[in-house]
């Protein structure tokens, strides 16, 4: 497929599974540069009851979390909809990565909550400087639900090709997200960090 942009844009949530991996296949399918991310200590996916979540780390694939989970109560999770959401994520990559752990520099990442932008910024802050590079790292909420994930993409693709058409993405922007902004009425955070 032709790339509709050179930017390389990172999408995160928290375990790499719902809201990042939903927003990754809609903008790989427009023609993106793009991988996903969480910032989760843990992958955690609910469980049968509220207290008792399952937990993996993220070196777990999707494919041996859905085995998990099938294993545990087919039924339950075809129900709730995990196992389909990780037989779209089986497609898409291997297993869910940590940003954390990433070396790959990218122009834009967006992050689906505030908390995982802010571990985003600390995560930046704290690396040693490379090349001065900039990276604008954008959030805008999105409930983790099936639902809520793929208006998010929507959201988030649509503001990628904002993006994708602007000749100086550095000069642009804080314009292109006020009108954003006030296009899908979300708030949106935004700043420049540096690599």
């Amino acid at each position: 497929m032709e790339r509709i942009s050179d930017l390389k844009i990172a999408v995160i949530c928290s375990s790499n599974m719902n809201r990042s991996m939903e927003a990754h296949a809609f903008l790989a399918k427009k023609g993106f540069h793009v991988r996903s991310y969480g910032t989760g200590d843990k992958v955690k996916l609910p469980g049968t009851a509220a207290d008792k979540p399952n937990v993996y780390e993220f070196g777990a694939t999707y494919d041996e979390i859905y085995n998990d989970l099938k294993d545990k109560d087919k039924s339950f999770y075809t129900q709730n909809g995990l196992l389909h959401m990780l037989e779209r994520n089986k497609r898409i990559k291997a297993n869910p990565e940590r940003f954390q752990a990433t070396k790959y520099k990218f122009d834009i990442i967006i992050t689906c909550e505030e908390r995982v932008y802010d571990q985003v910024l600390e995560c930046m802050e704290s690396r040693e400087p490379v090349d001065n590079s900039t990276v604008h790292v954008i959030n805008i909420d999105i409930q983790d639900n099936h639902e809520e994930a793929t208006i998010g993409a929507f959201l988030i693709s649509d503001m990628c090709l904002m993006m994708a058409k602007s000749d100086d993405l550095d000069n642009d922007i804080d314009e292109l997200l006020h009108e954003f902004e006030a296009k899908c009425q979300r708030s949106i955070l935004h700043c420049v960090l540096f690599y």
